[in-house]
């Protein structure tokens, strides 16, 4: 798959996406609703690696009792990607669906709900939704 350049809102950063993410979710757990600030995170994992830096300054902030941080922008503050406990880079779907032209690629849409117990709101879809991590029992 060909890189694809994403943007902070105010275009000050700048990075590349290279290759296919490793997974593809909406996420459902506490910790990415209350990092995020969102109900629900959609997203796509990637190695760190993935992740080329093409211009701007990133600035990092650490949870301060969990192994996840996010980078945002310095000017305009959106969040770039976050790492999660496993070191893959978290790219909220928004940022990429943007970078190509509003709409997510079909080979990035989500392909599955984790820790699906933990939702805020049911999500009709056909997707497999996970009560906990994708190797645990399925939504009924």
């Amino acid at each position: 798959m060909k890189a694809l350049t994403v943007a902070c809102r105010c275009g000050s950063v700048r990075y590349a996406l290279n290759g296919a993410p490793a997974a593809r979710a909406h996420c459902h757990c506490d910790t990415c609703r209350d990092f995020y600030g969102v109900t629900l995170l959609s997203a796509t994992a990637w190695p760190p690696e993935a992740l080329t830096l093409l211009s701007g300054e990133v600035r990092r902030y650490a949870h301060p009792h969990k192994q996840l941080s996010k980078a945002f922008c310095a000017q305009c503050g959106e969040t770039l990607f976050g790492t999660n406990r496993l070191g893959m880079r978290v790219v909220p779907n928004s940022i990429v669906a943007r970078a190509a032209g509003g709409t997510l690629p079909a080979d990035w849409q989500p392909a599955m709900h984790l820790f699906y117990r933990y939702r805020l709101i049911d999500v009709v879809d056909t997707l497999t939704k996970y009560l906990e991590g994708w190797d645990g029992p399925e939504h009924q």
